[in-house]
């Protein structure tokens, strides 16, 4: 049987997490045999939120294949038009089509086409995208005769829409991993079908923050209801965290999904 593995990482958060991902992704990727590398970058930029060019080209440097993000890709408005001429750089699917790039892409590992899809969820989620099921459906027809091995980076907010879009997509995907709460949970595990599933990544940033801010803040802003401003905190400990999948490439089936999570004692430079 051949199979390839595929590590994918929770949502990185500013300078840290970048540094995070230079410092360990290529150890990582040596270390698990990794075949391919699938990041959520939408929180990479210095400000916690978006992402620019040159920072995905660092993580294209550092053996990143293909980035997904969500509802904050457009808090950079100089990642337009680089969403248009990068096609492993993805935003939510369920977009409206007007919306500047896409939200499948398709590359090949060990002679083998394999697809990410990249859809967002509506439960708790103020922007009005389009239904993801469906989306999904639509995405999948598309895909149905260039290859079974199909993974997706679900952006949600509520556990159970992540659940329901995973078993909806039983036996159809690959994997389905949750992205966008920043808090790795402890579900992962494979659903009839042979679907890898986990609610959520988690992220790469600093531990002790809140999502990878600076939590003092946002207890404020919990004890009075005002408004705050929200600054990415580089202060050490730092965690990197996500699941490694080994998928059957005849089947396309996951066969094997383990968690991984990186804690990393070490300050980081620049941040």
């Amino acid at each position: 049987m051949e199979s390839i593995r595929v590590l994918c990482i929770g949502d990185v958060v500013g300078e840290p997490g970048q540094a995070l991902i230079a410092r360990h992704l290529p150890k990582i990727k040596k270390q698990h045999a990794i075949d391919l590398t699938i990041l959520n970058g939408e929180n990479s930029s210095n400000q916690g939120r978006g992402i620019t060019p040159k920072i995905a080209q660092d993580f294209y440097a550092n053996g990143v294949d293909v980035i997904t993000t969500g509802n904050h890709i457009w808090f950079r408005r100089e990642i337009y038009p680089y969403l248009d001429e990068q096609p492993h750089l993805l935003r939510p699917a369920n977009f409206p089509s007007g919306a500047p790039g896409r939200g499948v892409t398709i590359l090949t590992i060990k002679g083998h086409a394999v697809a990410v899809i990249n859809l967002q969820g509506r439960v708790f989620m103020k922007e009005l995208v389009d239904c993801p099921l469906k989306a999904a459906d639509s995405l999948l027809a598309y895909l149905r005769d260039k290859t079974k091995i199909i993974f997706v980076d679900y952006h949600a907010e509520a556990t159970s829409e992540k659940e329901g879009l995973a078993y909806y997509l039983a036996g159809r995907v690959s994997g389905v991993v949750g992205t966008h709460t920043h808090v790795q949970t402890a579900d992962e595990r494979i659903i009839p079908g042979g679907t890898g599933y986990i609610t959520d990544l988690g992220m790469v940033g600093s531990l002790n923050s809140m999502l990878g801010m600076q939590k003092e803040a946002i207890i404020q802003h919990f004890l009075t209801q005002l408004p705050v401003k929200f600054t990415v905190d580089a202060n050490p400990p730092y965690v990197l965290s996500g699941v490694i999948m080994e998928v059957d490439t005849r089947t396309g089936r996951t066969i094997k999904i383990d968690r991984l999570r990186i804690i990393d004692e070490q300050p980081v430079e620049n941040a």
